[in-house]
């Protein structure tokens, strides 16, 4: 059996990146697509009120986590190379404490604050999801503390294995409780109080895993041999500057300095989705509706955003892998070699984005009926489906920027991104409904994106494109489009009737059928080069001949 201690550094680096980029894909994808039986079960009334809660508590959730955890894995890990338990546990019991006030002061914000909030967003519906959101926070924050000191340890297991049944109660329990409450006629807020409730227990489910793997005891791996070579006397001078690090006060300041640029950076994340949250419900209600009507137009705006965040999400696993990349080359001062990365990367998640949002407005009925039972805002989530380009851009620009060392510039621009969204949704949701909500989040996301852009052109070095450089795009787009609108009217010939089977059918085959016409297209046009082709056929020798054959590669 390999013995794990023999392992590289960077060997056991790539593999707890890829047990934390899995459980990530796992936990976004039950926490996007837990959102289709909320609506089917619960209907657009709990949805919207669940909607406009929820990027509220991931605000609270995101000040309580954000940045702790990077905090502790670094101090955790700079202790463990000296072989200092002491100063491992300290660390813990700091962030500990801090963590458990912050979830405290969180649970408070949320429970007392419920009634003052929900009238400061403009509905009373609010309160009952609002307070059974809260219990989450006395959890959360605890289980971060310690994934931070398991990540500190290069032990990525503990954090993914509880990220997974976090989310995996989580979702049980809201299908439970929303089939319970609806079951006996509750009403909207109740229902949705019911859904949150589900967060507390995978809360608790989450820190219990983290908790019986502290209990287990699980030994750190030695240090190395290299690290125990260190004489006597530099091992206690060692030892000496770190017992003064670990005393209480400096170590908060250290952690604090360290932890809070981190957590403002992660803030800018969820701030668009927080300005919809305190401007659509009152925007609506300028329309004339009361407030169970416009938490009704609420859920029916975000039936659109599960599907736009798989898009980003998958741009956000699959993005982080450039950093590294980007800088390793920019130590080695390999300016050719970030033009390369850089391009590539925009490449590809352009054409990904472009398609995503293409195909999606282009389904938007046929994806509303089967995932949401009825056609109610199909137009509406056809213009959301344009926020996905934008914000598959916004995810690869920040990781590139990021490697390229400009960390806080991406958050910058998200915040300038949400001043845009509420001055557009004040300017456009009360003639246009929530039409006008989803207008305002393109230009917010193409604005943030726009600007990534261009300090990527400044920094990068990047070459501006040829004229007509975008013309192999739009061809590839518009036969895509092409094949999705004949695949409509032929499953529209279909005898499959009008129903959810239909339009099941119809989506699917579309999909199907607009994406093999968009990969052709893109081969056949060269929009990607071999270089850049080879690094994916390498290990698909089958399919790079496939395609030879069918001349679609030369």
């Amino acid at each position: 059996m390999k013995d794990d201690r023999n392992e590289s550094p960077s060997s056991k680096l790539l593999k707890g990146a890829a047990v934390l980029a899995i459980a990530a894909v796992v936990t976004k994808l039950l926490g996007t697509l837990q959102k289709i039986p909320l609506q089917n079960i619960g209907g657009d009334g709990v949805f919207g009120i669940y909607n406009t809660v929820y990027p509220f508590y991931m605000m609270i959730i995101t000040l309580a986590t954000a940045g702790f955890p990077t905090a502790i894995s670094k101090f955790v890990a700079e202790r463990h190379v000296s072989g200092e338990e002491a100063g491992k546990r300290a660390v813990l019991r700091m962030a500990s404490l801090v963590m458990g006030v912050l979830g405290l002061a969180g649970f408070a914000v949320l429970y007392f604050g419920a009634p003052l909030l929900s009238k400061a967003i403009g509905s009373s519906q609010l309160i009952p999801a609002l307070q059974s959101a809260a219990p989450a926070l006395l959890f959360i924050p605890l289980s971060a503390a310690i994934r931070g000191y398991y990540q500190g340890l290069q032990d990525m297991v503990p954090t993914a294995v509880s990220q997974v049944t976090e989310q995996a109660i989580r979702v049980a329990v809201m299908i439970v409780l929303l089939i319970y409450l609806t079951g006996q006629g509750a009403a909207d807020d109740v229902i949705a109080g019911g859904a949150f409730a589900g967060s507390a227990a995978g809360g608790a489910a989450g820190l219990l895993v983290m908790l019986l793997y502290w209990r287990r005891g699980l030994k750190p791996r030695p240090t190395s041999n290299a690290a125990t070579a260190a004489s006597t006397g530099q091992e206690h001078i060692v030892r000496i500057s770190s017992l003064e690090e670990n005393s209480g006060a400096r170590l908060l300041l250290s952690m604090l300095a360290y932890a809070i640029p981190v957590c403002l950076a992660a803030l800018a994340i969820p701030l668009i989705s927080l300005v919809d949250t305190f401007t659509l419900p009152r925007l609506l209600q300028m329309r004339t509706l009361d407030e169970l009507q416009a938490m009704v137009e609420v859920g029916v705006y975000n039936r659109g955003i599960p599907l736009v965040q798989l898009i980003t999400m998958l741009a956000s696993s699959l993005s982080v892998l450039f950093i590294p990349a980007l800088t390793e080359l920019k130590i080695k001062g390999d300016g050719e070699g970030i033009q390369q990365q850089i391009t590539v990367a925009l490449r590809w998640f352009g054409l990904i984005g472009l398609a995503a949002s293409a195909g999606l407005a282009l389904l938007a009925k046929p994806i509303n009926v089967m995932l949401y039972e009825d056609a109610t805002g199909s137009a509406t989530l056809a213009w959301i489906a344009w926020t996905a380009a934008p914000g598959a851009l916004v995810a690869v620009t920040a990781a590139l920027l990021q490697g390229l060392g400009h960390v806080r510039a991406p958050a910058l621009h998200l915040l300038a991104a949400a001043a845009l969204k509420t001055a557009l949704n004040a300017l456009l949701v009360p003639p246009l409904g929530i039409t006008g909500a989803a207008i305002a989040g393109i230009a917010a996301y193409s604005a943030a994106a726009a600007l990534n852009l261009a300090l990527l052109v400044r920094r990068g070095g990047l070459a501006r494109r040829p004229r007509g450089a975008w013309l192999r795009p739009v061809a590839a787009l518009l036969a895509m489009a092409c094949a999705v609108l004949l695949v409509r009217l032929a499953a529209g010939a279909l005898p499959l009737g009008h129903g959810r089977l239909a339009a099941a059918a119809e989506s699917l085959l579309g999909v199907a059928g607009g994406a093999a016409v968009f990969a052709a297209a893109v081969l056949r046009l060269r929009l990607l080069s071999a270089a850049e082709l080879a690094a994916v056929l390498r290990a698909m020798p089958r399919l790079h001949k496939a395609l030879r054959r069918l001349r679609l590669l030369a």
